[in-house]
């Protein structure tokens, strides 16, 4: 790509997808590097996708906080849990990020002429991208955040759900979100129902499975959502839109191995390099972490990212062996209809920890908390699990 890099538009960092990571490193530069050119590729529309990525304010360093402000549209003040013994609310800022709001802040940075959305990537180097239309973007680097990528090096369970945001007839009654009621029927593994009240009459309801496999019968999984807005009392009125998804859970895996197929010199950022949380798929506080530590780095050079990207795509896979640890207990010793005991126990413990844990900052005295008592699976079952794996 280096004979074209005179007459094609040269940036200082190009990114090959327009999702959340992206945008975040964007908006991070923006804040922090405003003298850094940025352009993105998406194959889409539009920026983002079709997406709400949800997070606790604590999960987040006060930095931190203040990049996501420009694309959360929902915050709350508390949330609630519900299983069959046990119905729990607890006090805590929870927030939504969406796809509309990444879009708009996206088109508030970028000039026009570094928007490249309706755009293909045909062919990536560390020095540029080649469209699928013959244009050729150059850069001083190239990030690959086109999202999660099988490679056979990671051991996976998957968390799928399908979201329908759906305007009802009349107010739906919660004040805040239920980000997990497994009271319902246990199918495909640990069933949930997770809902987000974004105004008196709307609400996104997502039907959610912890799952072995990867297949979501998308049409079966939205009826289930309208059979629990009825149990709920709630009459739709519309369908606003849906979403839909299937993540990975982190159990196992070689996470160099992983990274080894990303091509040198292109750093790969996101889902790309399993920066999710391993036990609730949450991405959007480790995509705020990355974006904020790319925009830290002294050297913005192909090779300088690449480097920083993985070492800390390998260190926080290193961290967060306690988390795969009970994820090979939920998913290789739980059989599907105990996994909801698992949960539901957790769900009991203190707040604190709780908070601690989806920010992926357990500490020793929180993963022993975790440990101790009488387990809701059979030691020996948990023990061969764990030898295995």
């Amino acid at each position: 790509m280096a004979s074209a890099r005179r007459s094609s538009p040269h940036f200082d960092i190009l990114l090959a997808g327009g999702g959340l990571s992206a945008g975040l490193v964007a908006l991070a530069l923006a804040r922090h590097r405003p003298d850094v050119s940025v352009a993105i590729v998406e194959e889409g529309p539009s920026f983002g996708g079709n997406h709400t990525w949800s997070s606790f304010e604590s999960d987040q360093s006060a930095e931190g906080q203040a990049l996501a402000e420009r694309v959360v549209a929902h915050r709350w003040r508390g949330y609630e849990v519900r299983f069959p013994g046990h119905r729990r609310h607890v006090d805590a800022v929870y927030q939504s990020a969406t796809s509309e709001r990444l879009n708009a802040a996206m088109r508030e940075i970028l000039p026009a002429g570094a928007c490249f959305t309706g755009c293909r990537v045909a062919e990536m180097a560390p020095d540029g991208i080649v469209l699928q239309d013959g244009r050729r973007l150059s850069a001083g680097a190239v990030l690959d955040a086109r999202g999660q990528r099988a490679t056979g090096a990671l051991d996976l369970g998957f968390q799928k759900f399908v979201g329908l945001e759906l305007e009802l007839e009349a107010p739906h009654g919660l004040s805040g979100p239920v980000i997990m009621d497994a009271t319902v029927d246990q199918e495909d593994g640990y069933r949930f129902l997770y809902t987000l009240p974004f105004s008196p009459t709307t609400a996104l309801v997502e039907d959610t499975y912890y799952a072995d496999g990867p297949v979501l019968d998308r049409a079966a999984v939205a009826d289930r959502v309208h059979a629990y807005a009825r149990a709920q009392g709630w009459r739709v009125k519309r369908i606003i839109r849906d979403e839909d998804g299937v993540l990975p859970i982190a159990i196992g895996g070689d996470i160099r191995a992983h990274l080894g197929h990303a091509p040198d010199g292109i750093a790969p950022i996101g889902m790309a390099a399993a920066l999710f949380h391993p036990v609730t798929g949450y991405s959007f506080p480790d995509a705020v972490r990355l974006a904020l530590k790319v925009a830290a780095l002294p050297d913005l050079s192909g090779a300088a990212i690449d480097r920083a990207v993985r070492a800390h795509a390998i260190k926080t896979w290193e961290d967060r062996g306690f988390y795969r640890l009970l994820n090979t207990m939920l998913f290789r010793a739980a059989a599907p209809h105990e996994r909801r005991q698992v949960l539901e126990r957790f769900y009991r413990l203190d707040a604190r920890l709780v908070a601690r844990f989806y920010a992926g900052h357990s500490n020793w005295k929180d993963k022993a908390r975790i440990l101790m008592g009488k387990p809701p699976i059979p030691v020996h079952r948990a023990v061969r699990a764990i030898m295995k794996g």
